[in-house]
């Protein structure tokens, strides 16, 4: 058989994990009671590329600190993680108390990414200074759904970032308080694990940075940072659970951000139908006599080309999405000049022309870098679950996916920084709907997530 199907073969079963180091100031687990008293640089691949062979006998990187508690290994988009902590209605400190006291809740996580998104295991970012817990990921999600943290008690992280629109929202601009707009689409804020800087210019750093920048923007939740870290300290629940988890420094408004940034790497796309396809594809170019003969000289591998048919079989990918696929990864799609890796983004700055026409266009990347060539400039949006998060682009003006495909069709719009990788397609109609429906078969499940529970 030969190596190169060898070597994909076992990439599709294997389990890759990364074991999280945490932080110096953060604490070990209570070993008793608490009472109410007291980054790696992006690798973008193209994931029809063959990758090497895994060791599956390496040991997992072990946490820094030696006092804390074993760590677990997890399937990020596990419901375990984001269910928040059992029982009904408002959190009570009994609850919360008692959550914090398992010392599992604790446990650094050695994460394991799905499938798909488990090629990017070396894109993962973020980990090695705020590590993974049950307990914060938790209090990560309460604080993501809390209304609370607003000036005036109506807007919380999900209002603009809402599950149900695909973890963004389904209005051309974010809404803040008071119904304010601003200028740009609210991003997604799924696979962000594997995601460096955030926003659509990228000026925050870090997921930790960005999850407190809107907290204080007076057009979306309108607070200082200050009132908002001494509204949470006042909530018993809050205070209790910011105390076991960070130490002493106990609610911050860096606390704050570590929090709702661990639960947003929580965030992960489930296999899509295209992974599935990806995972039989090495079989199905086979010549039908080696593939015969599969059964008899390589029984093990033969098994593994029957689950990965069945997979297929079970998600199936229609022959338009597959012809979408084939342009997609062609140079002739040339898609793949920024849509790449395992996230199918590049986590690069791009002028493709949209919004260059108004006036006083937004200026993107540049506003940020202050680079010439980052005039119009914005992130390379994910493939992943696209069709769930319309509308598209940093300005919500393009409300289909086929918009966006005959935007790059026709080559962008012209202006004096439109980057070189955009290209005038000349793509047929049966072409473009292939594209669509390609891109409609990179959804995957997002993980279930407890909307409700927060401490009372």
């Amino acid at each position: 058989m030969p190596n190169l199907l060898r070597s994909f073969c076992g990439l599709c079963v294997c389990v890759t994990t990364l074991t999280l180091t945490g932080c110096s100031k953060e604490v070990p687990p209570p070993a008793k009671s608490v009472s109410l008293g007291s980054s790696a640089p992006i690798e973008a691949t193209d994931p029809t590329d063959t990758p090497a062979k895994t060791d599956d006998s390496a040991a997992p990187v072990k946490p820094a600190d030696s006092n804390a508690t074993v760590s677990a290994e997890v399937l990020l988009g596990s419901p375990e993680l984001t269910a928040g902590i059992p029982g009904d209605g408002p959190l009570t400190a009994e609850q919360i108390q008692a959550w914090l006291e398992k010392p599992e809740n604790h446990a650094p996580l050695e994460i394991v990414l799905p499938m798909g998104l488990m090629a990017g295991s070396k894109q993962v970012q973020g980990i090695a200074d705020n590590l993974m817990t049950r307990a914060k990921i938790e209090l990560g999600r309460q604080l993501y759904y809390d209304t609370r943290l607003s000036a005036d008690n109506t807007i919380s992280c999900a209002s603009c970032h809402d599950p149900d629109e695909g973890f963004a929202k389904h209005t051309q601009f974010g809404v803040g308080i008071k119904g304010q707009t601003g200028g740009r689409n609210a991003p997604v804020c799924y696979n962000r694990i594997v995601s460096g800087a955030q926003f659509w210019d990228g000026r925050a750093p870090t997921l930790e940075a960005q999850a407190v920048g809107p907290i204080a923007n007076p057009i979306e939740m309108g607070n200082t940072h200050e009132k908002a870290v001494e509204t949470v300290a006042n909530i018993a629940g809050y205070e209790m659970q910011f105390r076991v988890i960070f130490g002493d420094e106990g609610v911050t408004i860096d606390n704050i951000g570590r929090a709702i940034a661990t639960f947003e790497r929580a965030i992960v796309t489930g296999p899509a139908p295209f992974d599935y396809y990806e995972a039989v594809r090495p079989f199905l170019v086979m010549k039908p006599d080696d593939l015969a003969s599969l059964k008899d000289d390589d029984a093990e591998l033969y098994a593994k080309y029957e689950a990965a048919k069945a997979a297929a079989e079970a998600h199936p990918m229609s022959a338009s999405a597959i012809r979408g696929r084939d342009l997609f990864f062609a140079e002739r799609g040339g898609c793949t000049a920024c849509h790449v890796g395992a996230n199918l983004a590049d986590e690069k700055f791009h002028n493709i022309g949209v919004g260059m026409v108004a006036e006083k266009p937004d200026l993107g990347r540049f506003e940020i870098s202050k680079d010439e060539k980052d005039k119009g400039a914005f992130k390379t949006p994910t493939i992943r679950n696209v069709a769930l998060s319309a509308p598209y682009m940093h300005d919500g003006s393009q409300k289909t996916l086929e918009e966006v495909v005959e935007h790059y069709n026709k080559g962008g719009v012209p202006n004096s920084h439109l980057s070189t990788k955009i290209k005038k397609l000349d793509l047929k109609p049966e072409e473009k709907t292939d594209l669509v429906e390609f891109m409609k078969a990179c959804t995957g499940e997002f993980p279930k997530i407890e909307r409700g529970r927060l401490p009372e």
